[in-house]
C-alpha cells in the first residue's frame, strides 16, 4: 500500500461543528478564524461538496462570500440537498445570492457597485416566525463592510426583509419558516460593526453550537484519538524541523505514545546558523523526544549543484529529503526492539496545519501551482505507511496554545516559522557553500538586532535572504561589485495575509550596517516591503 489515507484525519466528531461551504471569496478564511475565536469548532470545504459523501452531519452551513455571479452559466453553485438538509444557513454576499438563486432565481447585476463601508438599516419584523429576528437581535443600525456588483432584484418567496443598505434594499434577508439567513456584507471582516455578534448569534444561538473548542478540550480528546489510531504496538515515525509547528506535533506524540514515536531531523545543509545540534539539545534533552539526526549535507549541497530555478530547487530538495528519510525509517523499523511486530513503523506523522488544508481545497476554479510544498506528496509505495497529522485543524496561533498546554518554552512556542526546504528557498539563484555562509551570517544579525530590540513576538517571521543579483559598492575607497541581500519581516495572525513590518529608520540603518560590515561578500541591504497578497511570505 502506498502512503495511505489516515482514518482519524475526518473532523472532530467530539466537537460540534459549522461547516463553510466555500464559493473562493478572499476573506471565506475569516469565516473560520472568527468562529474559532468564538470557540466554536469549523470545518471549511468547496462549495461543490455533496453533503451526502460527509461522514459527518453539521449543525449549521454557511455560504462564504465569492467573485463568480451567480447567474452566469459556469457560476458555482451548492449541491441543493444543502437545502433541505434541515440545519441553520447562513448566506454571505455571494451565499446570500446563491440561496436567493435556488429560491426564484431574483438577482441581477446592480447600476452601482458596493465595495467599503457602507450603512446598514434594519428592519423590524413583527409576527413572523421566532427565528426571524435572532441573528441581527438587537442590533442597531451601523456600518458594515461590502464588496459586491450584483444585487437581489427582488425578495424571494417566503423571505422577509432584516436590513437595507441605499444601494441594496435586500441587504439582509430571512426565510419566514426555515431559519435560512442571507446578509450582502461580510460579517467576517473587522471593518464590520458587531460582525463576530452576527456570527456568535447564528452558531450560538441559532445553530446551538457548544463553544466547547479549546485547546485544553483539543489536547486531552486528541490524545484519546492517537492512541486509538496507533494501537498499544503501533510505531510512528515524523520529521521534525524544530519550528513550531513539528515541534507541538512531536510533543503530542511523545505524550501520547512515548518512545515508539521516532523523529528524525535531516540536516540538509541548508539549515540556519548552529540550527542542527539547537534543535537536538532542545528536542531530546528538553523534551525528551526520541530523536535521530542525519548528516546530508554532502548529498543535498550535490544535487542541487548549478540549479537556480526555484521550483527545480524545491523538487529536488523534497525528492532528496523522502530518500533520506525512507532509508532512515526503514533502518530505524530494523533496528527497532520489543514485543513482536513492534519493530513495524506504520505511520508517518506530518505537521499539516489547517491554512494548508483550506489552500488545496479552497473553491478558486482553474488555477496555478504558486509553489509546491516540500512535505506534501506521496512517500514511495514501499514504505507503507498512513499518515497522521494531529495539527490539521489548527490555524498557527491555535497550535501555539497547544504548545504553551503540552509545557513547551515561550521561545520555542514564539520560534518564527522556518520553511521545509530552508535556505534553499531564501537563496535566490545557485546554491553553494559561500551563498549559503552569506544567507546564515546576514539572517542571523537581523534576528538578533530583533530580539535585542524587543520586537521577536511583534512579528510573525523573519529572514534574510540572498538575491541573484549584484550591485556596485564602495567599501575602504574602493569600488566593489558584491551582493545584495532582502530583509523580510511580517505581520499575520493565520499566515493566509500578512502585512510587512513596519521598523523606524534607525533599526534598519542599524542592521543594514552591521550586515554589510561583518558579513563579506554583501555590499547593498534592501527592505521587502511587500504584502501578501500580491507576494507570498517567502521569496521563491
Amino acid at each position: 500500500m502506498a502512503q495511505g489515507v489516515e482514518t482519524g484525519n475526518e473532523p472532530n466528531k467530539l466537537f460540534d461543528t459549522l461547516l463553510v461551504l466555500d464559493f473562493g471569496s478572499q476573506y471565506s478564511h475569516l469565516i473560520t478564524r472568527k468562529l474559532r475565536d468564538l470557540n466554536v469548532y469549523c470545518e471549511m470545504l468547496p462549495c461543490t461538496q455533496r453533503l451526502s459523501e460527509l461522514a459527518w452531519k453539521p449543525q449549521g452551513i454557511i455560504l462564504s462570500g465569492g467573485p463568480y455571479s451567480v447567474y452566469e452559466d459556469a457560476a458555482p453553485h451548492v449541491d441543493p440537498a444543502v437545502f433541505e438538509f434541515g440545519v441553520p444557513i447562513l448566506g454571505i454576499c455571494y451565499g446570500l445570492q446563491e440561496m436567493a438563486w435556488h429560491y426564484g432565481k431574483a438577482v441581477i447585476a446592480g447600476e452601482k457597485r458596493e465595495y467599503g463601508h457602507a450603512n446598514l438599516h434594519l428592519e423590524k419584523i413583527d409576527g413572523k416566525a421566532p427565528h426571524v429576528n435572532k441573528l441581527l437581535e438587537g442590533f442597531d443600525d451601523m456600518q458594515v463592510w461590502m464588496s459586491h456588483g450584483d444585487k437581489l432584484d427582488k425578495l424571494p418567496s417566503s423571505f422577509a426583509t432584516i436590513a437595507t443598505t441605499p444601494n441594496a434594499p435586500f441587504a439582509g434577508i430571512v426565510h419566514e419558516e426555515k431559519p435560512f439567513f442571507g446578509i450582502q456584507f461580510h460579517p467576517e471582516v473587522t471593518h464590520t460593526q458587531m460582525g463576530k455578534k452576527v456570527l456568535e448569534n447564528f452558531a450560538l444561538n441559532i445553530c446551538k453550537v457548544r463553544p466547547n473548542w479549546t485547546m485544553a478540550e483539543f489536547v486531552d480528546k486528541e490524545l484519546i484519538r492517537i492512541k486509538a489510531l496507533v494501537g498499544d504496538e503501533g510505531q510512528v515515525i515524523g520529521a521534525v524541523s524544530g519550528g513550531v509547528d513539528s515541534t507541538v506535533a512531536a510533543k503530542l506524540m511523545k505524550e501520547a505514545i512515548g518512545d515508539r514515536f521516532h523523529a528524525v531531523l535531516v540536516d540538509n545543509g541548508l539549515l540556519r546558523l548552529n540550527e542542527a545540534e539547537s534543535v537536538r539539545t532542545t528536542l531530546t534533552q528538553g523534551l525528551g523526544i526520541n530523536l535521530t539526526v542525519v548528516d546530508a549535507t554532502e548529498r543535498f549541497l550535490t544535487a542541487l549543484k548549478g540549479v537556480s530555478e526555484p521550483e527545480s530547487k524545491r523538487k529536488i530538495i523534497g525528492g532528496q529529503f523522502i530518500e533520506v528519510f525512507q532509508e532512515t525509517a526503514l533502518k530505524i523499523s530494523a533496528e527497532a526492539v520489543g514485543p513482536p511486530k513492534a519493530g513495524k513503523i506504520d505511520w508517518l506523522l506530518q505537521g499539516t496545519l489547517y491554512p494548508d488544508v483550506i489552500e488545496s481545497i479552497s473553491f478558486k476554479g482553474p488555477s496555478a501551482t504558486i509553489k509546491t510544498h516540500h512535505n506534501v506528496g506521496g512517500l514511495p509505495a514501499n514504505m507503507n505507511l498512513k499518515i497522521i497529522e494531529p495539527l490539521r485543524e489548527l490555524f498557527k496561533d491555535e497550535v501555539r496554545i497547544l504548545g504553551t498546554k503540552l509545557g513547551i518554552s515561550e521561545s520555542l512556542v514564539w520560534r518564527h516559522p522556518f520553511p521545509g526546504p530552508g535556505l534553499g528557498i531564501r537563496i535566490l539563484g545557485e546554491i553553494t557553500p559561500q551563498q549559503l555562509r552569506i544567507a546564515r551570517q546576514a539572517d542571523h544579525i537581523f534576528i538578533q538586532e530583533i530580539n535585542d530590540a524587543g520586537l521577536y513576538r511583534n512579528i510573525s517571521q523573519a529572514f534574510a535572504a540572498l538575491l541573484p543579483v549584484k550591485a556596485v559598492g564602495v567599501m575602504g575607497d574602493k569600488r566593489v561589485h558584491e551582493q545584495v541581500i532582502a530583509l523580510r519581516a511580517v505581520e499575520t495572525t493565520d499566515f493566509m495575509t500578512a502585512d510587512w513590518y513596519p521598523f523606524d529608520g534607525a533599526f534598519l540603518k542599524r542592521v543594514s550596517s552591521r550586515i554589510v560590515n561583518e558579513v563579506e561578500g554583501v555590499c547593498r541591504v534592501l527592505y521587502d516591503v511587500t504584502s501578501k497578497p500580491p507576494g507570498t511570505i517567502e521569496m521563491e
